[in-house]
């Protein structure tokens, strides 16, 4: 199994950066992950629609250019879909059954997701209808991909 997290940004907290480092050696025994960081681009804070748009589509390019046509796509938006960890566990548990042994996360910039990568999306997960910093949920999200591994293989943990 293959787990790869495409976010956009570079992650600058040292915090973040020494949990990001914790959990993905706690996922060795299960998958192989990786974490592709793509370019964010500049984005002041009084854009158009239309320069919002263009921002996500730039990020979204870049996010395409990262997938193999072989991957099974789940991208995080607020209007994914809620799950609990059992239920994200035997979504990874089913996709690791029945072939898909590529698994990518997509976490978008600060402005989302585009269109095209929304369309590549073969799921959308939501973490919740609050919104966190894209930073944070790198962290976020291989704290619950390791949960589901330790659910998956039936182990201990903590509650």
């Amino acid at each position: 199994m293959k787990i790869s997290i495409i976010s956009v940004g570079k992650l600058k907290e040292k915090y973040l950066k020494q949990g990001i480092e914790e959990y993905t050696k706690r996922l060795g025994p299960y998958a192989k992950t990786e974490i592709i960081e793509v370019a964010d681009e500049k984005a002041p804070e009084n854009l158009s629609e239309a320069q919002m748009e263009e921002v996500k589509q730039k990020e979204g390019e870049r996010i395409l250019s990262k997938i193999s046509q072989d991957a099974y796509v789940i991208t995080l938006e607020i209007e994914g879909k809620l799950l609990t960890s059992e239920k994200l566990a035997s979504h990874i548990d089913n996709l690791m059954t029945y072939g898909s042994s590529k698994i990518v996360f997509v976490i978008g910039g600060s402005l989302g997701i585009s269109k095209e990568v929304q369309e590549r999306s073969d799921y959308a997960l939501s973490f919740s209808k609050m919104t966190f910093p894209h930073q944070m949920m790198r962290l976020m999200l291989l704290e619950q991909v390791y949960r589901a591994f330790r659910i998956i293989k039936n182990e201990p943990y903590h509650k």
